[in-house]
Formats: structure tokens, C-alpha cells, sequence
């Protein structure tokens, strides 16, 4: 892969930071975006802007076409069997919270029990903690090992009759573990349990196919793809679309509306409430089709040289400890480095020019069992190569060097 020439399709790598070149390494946190979606947004806005499936004249015939014609590409690329089965949403979150609310409200009842990990992100722990409060549900959490995995064996072990589902991230955003969630989802068909996937670190760099995975639910987040910031999409499989109340109230979501009662539009337009970030999906498109012209696989391939080389040079460095040693890795490296804050080492790092986030990367739960408060977090996307792993190995011996260490 030409990375110099992937790098020069996003603007905002022409730019210097404290007059250094960006190093960009927080895209799990978000990614950055190629002048192709951006140009998308603008030009939609300019010449054909209009809200969606609500006029008959030409713009809004037309933004409606378009905004559908993102379903259908969306369905391709998750290899889906039903466009109705790709619903859009704000972000991964909405997407989380819409299962956990709709689910919950018709299939979990006092004393049932939903499992997920150590690992979760607050977005895959918080809704499910609602539904603990407001209907006396039972949390279990599949441990993290030492590696910062979790086994197949310690989810095996934890599902009683009394499971509803199971909800897992795909990429842990902070050990980089990537879980066997196609053997969760076999293990959970042997007991009649659905399976719900936080796929935000999982989607921007892996194959992601509906058919091979087989779950229930599969949650992505679309700033994280090269995308759209308030966009999120949730894969549903077809039989919980028919079976699933309404998410939100509002107009677009309805059939009839009387006094008396109301019934609600079919299958997945049940749960797009309001006015619909038109222009957002509209360039999410372009998202799909930059990562279709690189290849995922290559991407991935790509990634993963970058993300040894540079595990490999951190680990030449007596003072900084990596966080977790799983089996496969995806594209993160959390570290922390010895006597010096995490917020520390990102703000000395910024000084050069060199993007990462610190903080507990809402993953609290995780970091109490690993007993630290906070990691610096590098993350890689598809315009990092090698050379930014070098400055960032330079940084953070320039950041030793300011506090003396």
C-alpha cells in the first residue's frame, strides 16, 4: 500500500501541530476523514440538501433516493441478507441502547441474567446497568486473564437457563484483544441465546460479515470508519425486527396516529425516529467506498506490520509497560510509563506533534481489575506507517527527559 499517497487524501494531515507534522494515533478514538467524505457532505448540502421520506419535490425525491441507496451499500458490505436489517442511527451507542431498551423491555424480566466482559467500553455496560435498576436483571462479567483475554471457557461457564444475551465488544479498545465472537455466537445458538456485538473497534478493520459472524445485533460507529461524525449503524437480524418494540417515539416511525391509539411503520423505519442525518449517511458512501478501493484485508494486513513494528520498538524501552499480551491484537497499544501521569505523557507528546489519547478510555471496569487509574493509548488507522512509530518512540524519550526519568 502507497500510505504516502492514502495520507494525502485527508486534509487535515497538510496542516502542523505546535509546527510539527501530525502524527495522528487516536483513531479509536476517532478517525480521520479523506477529502472525499468531506467533499460528499459539503457538496450535499450545497446543491441537494432536503429532509427524507417526507416531500414528493425533486430534493427530496432525490436526498431520499440517496440516503436508501446508503442502506443498500451498507447491506452489501455486511454481507446482510435483508436491507431492512441495517437501521441508522446517532452512533454505536444509540445503537447499544436502542437493543438494550427494546430487548429489555419485552424479554427481560426480575432475576434474568445478561452476560458481558471485563473488556466493555461504558457504552456496552451502562444500558444494560439500566435494565439491572429498573427491572432487578442480573450482570455477570466474563473475566479478563492476565493477557487481557477473554476465554471462550469463562463465557461458557457463566451462561445459565437464566441468560437473555449475551453483549460483547468485537476489539477491546484498550487490550486490543479480539474475542472469537464467531464461536460466542455458535455457543449461545446451542442454548436459544441472542448475541449482541459492540463492533466500533471491530468495523474499521476487519472483514465484517453477517453471515459468517451470525449474530443477533452488531453495533458500528461510523466516525471510526473514515466516516461522519453522529452516525452510528445497527445490524438487526431480520426475526427481532418484527419482535422488537419501538425504540423512540416521534414522526417517521408511525403508520396511523389517532387519539385512540397509534400503530407503528414496519420493521427497521420503526426504529428511525425524526428527522434522519441525511447528508451524514449520504457520505458515509464515500466512507464505504474508500475502504472498498484499499481492501479491508489489506488494511488490515497493513495495520497489523505497523502495530508489531511499533510494539516492538516501545518494548526496547525499559520504562514503559504494554497493557496486555492477547493472542490476536487488534490495531491498539495502551501503555503506561513509569513515575510519569498518562495525561502527562499525552500533553508532553502533543509538543511533538504526536496525537494519542490517555485517561481510563471509558473502561473503567477494566482498569480497576488491571489496578491502574489511566494508560496512554496509541491507536492505528490506514494512513500510519512505520515513521510515526519511530517519532512516537522519539517523544516519549523526549517526554522522560522532561521529567528527568
Amino acid at each position: 500500500m502507497d500510505i504516502k499517497s492514502i495520507k494525502k487524501e485527508f486534509p487535515i494531515f497538510s496542516q502542523k501541530i505546535n509546527g510539527k507534522p501530525l502524527v495522528y494515533l487516536d483513531s479509536a478514538n476517532s478517525s480521520q476523514k479523506p477529502k472525499s467524505v468531506i467533499d460528499k457532505i459539503s457538496n450535499f448540502y450545497k446543491t441537494e440538501f432536503s429532509n427524507v421520506g417526507r416531500s414528493v419535490h425533486t430534493l427530496a425525491v432525490k436526498a431520499t433516493n440517496r440516503f436508501e441507496a446508503t442502506r443498500d451499500k451498507v447491506q452489501k458490505y455486511l454481507n446482510a441478507k435483508h436491507r431492512e436489517e441495517i437501521i441508522f442511527t446517532k452512533s454505536a451507542t444509540e445503537s447499544i441502547n436502542l437493543v438494550a431498551s427494546s430487548f429489555g423491555k419485552k424479554h427481560i424480566h426480575k432475576g434474568d441474567e445478561i452476560l458481558i466482559t471485563e473488556l466493555e467500553h461504558h457504552s456496552n455496560y451502562v444500558p444494560w446497568h439500566y435494565l439491572r435498576s429498573e427491572k432487578g436483571a442480573i450482570i455477570k462479567f466474563a473475566p479478563v486473564n492476565e493477557d487481557g483475554d477473554v476465554e471462550i471457557n469463562s463465557i461458557k461457564k457463566l451462561i445459565t437457563d437464566k441468560t437473555k444475551i449475551i453483549a460483547i465488544t468485537h476489539i477491546s479498545n484498550v487490550t486490543g484483544a479480539i474475542l472469537p465472537i464467531a464461536k460466542i455466537v455458535d455457543l449461545a445458538k446451542e442454548k436459544n441465546i441472542p448475541v449482541l456485538i459492540d463492533g466500533t473497534q471491530g468495523a474499521p478493520h476487519c472483514d465484517i460479515d453477517m453471515q459468517k459472524i451470525d449474530c443477533d445485533f452488531y453495533a458500528i460507529s461510523c466516525h471510526k470508519m473514515y466516516g461522519p461524525n453522529g452516525l452510528g449503524i445497527l445490524y438487526m437480524k431480520k426475526k427481532w425486527l418484527d419482535d422488537l418494540p419501538p425504540y423512540q417515539g416521534g414522526g417517521g416511525m408511525i403508520n396511523e396516529v389517532k387519539k385512540e391509539d397509534i400503530t407503528f411503520a414496519e420493521k427497521n423505519t420503526k426504529f428511525e425516529a425524526g428527522t434522519m442525518q441525511t447528508a451524514e449517511v449520504v457520505s458515509f458512501t464515500e466512507s464505504l467506498n474508500f475502504i472498498e478501493k484499499l481492501g479491508i484485508n489489506n488494511i488490515a494486513s497493513h495495520e497489523n506490520e505497523i502495530l508489531e513494528y511499533g510494539l516492538e520498538k516501545l518494548r526496547k524501552n525499559n520504562s514503559i509497560k504494554i497493557i496486555g499480551n492477547p493472542k490476536s491484537r487488534g490495531s491498539v497499544l495502551c501503555f503506561t510509563l513509569k513515575d510519569i501521569h498518562p495525561h502527562d505523557i499525552a500533553t508532553i507528546l502533543d509538543e511533538d506533534g504526536v496525537a494519542i489519547r490517555a485517561g481510563h478510555h471509558c473502561c473503567q471496569i477494566l482498569h480497576d481489575k488491571l489496578g491502574i487509574n489511566a494508560t496512554a493509548r496509541a491507536s492505528i488507522g490506514v494512513y500510519n506507517n512505520k515513521e510515526d512509530m519511530d517519532k512516537l518512540s522519539d517523544a516519549i524519550k523526549n517526554c522522560q527527559k522532561v521529567f528527568q526519568i
